[in-house]
């Protein structure tokens, strides 16, 4: 079964060191062309900004691109790489505009502070799996019904949606290798009550984290 992880969406955030504000946004994006169109968009929007540092991962054709934006060799675009290729994000679009404060940070400051703003950006935009789900359907009595989040959860699925009615009918996204044991453990904890039915699979992002 093939997985990947990809931002769950845009963020922007901010962090300041020694008066200078460095600001880290992080963008979905599914080719080149997409993430060269959301750097020129921040350049724009920040064109009175010292520095537009960036880097971008994609999983089609392995591409991966980053860029000082004229800091000093290595202390920008490659640290804020580094930060998706640790967490093995994909399909991501990384810039940080920095305003100079007037004092300067050195090498060392400067790694710390392009890591720092991309770690922030994406924690901001959160991480989401993409793998293929089985769905399930498991109606059940309003009393059960946190029971059933938590061995969705424990089982490492998702909550796909739910339905209020009578009873409530939860919407569950498993991964494929782990539904025969999901089956088994909700019809042996509510004796029978609960009979999980596969009703479809999907392919999709589910948040993480």
């Amino acid at each position: 079964m093939t997985e990947y992880f990809v931002p769950t969406g845009p963020a922007e955030t901010e962090l300041v060191e020694k008066r200078s504000r460095f600001l880290g946004q992080v963008f979905p994006v599914e080719s080149e062309k997409e993430a060269r169109a959301r750097i020129e968009a921040v350049r724009k929007r920040h064109y009175d900004a010292r520095h537009n540092c960036w880097c971008y991962r994609l999983r089609a054709g392995g591409a991966e691109r980053c860029s000082d934006d004229g800091e000093p060799q290595g202390t920008a675009g490659q640290p804020m790489l580094g930060v998706f290729q640790r967490e093995g994000v994909e399909n991501v679009c990384c810039v940080v505009t920095r305003y100079f404060g007037g004092v300067l940070l050195g090498a060392g400051g400067l790694v710390r502070a392009y890591t720092q703003s991309a770690k922030d950006a994406l924690d901001a935009a959160g991480i989401s799996v993409v793998r293929r789900w089985v769905e399930l359907s498991l109606p059940c009595a309003y009393g059960l019904f946190e029971r059933m989040k938590l061995e969705v959860e424990r089982q490492g699925g998702a909550l796909g949606g739910v339905e209020y009615a009578e009873d409530v009918t939860i919407r569950a996204l498993l991964p494929e290798q782990r539904v025969e044991d999901f089956i088994a453990a909700v019809t042996e904890r509510t004796a029978g009550e609960v009979l999980p039915r596969a009703c479809g699979e999907a392919y999709r992002a589910v948040p993480i984290k």
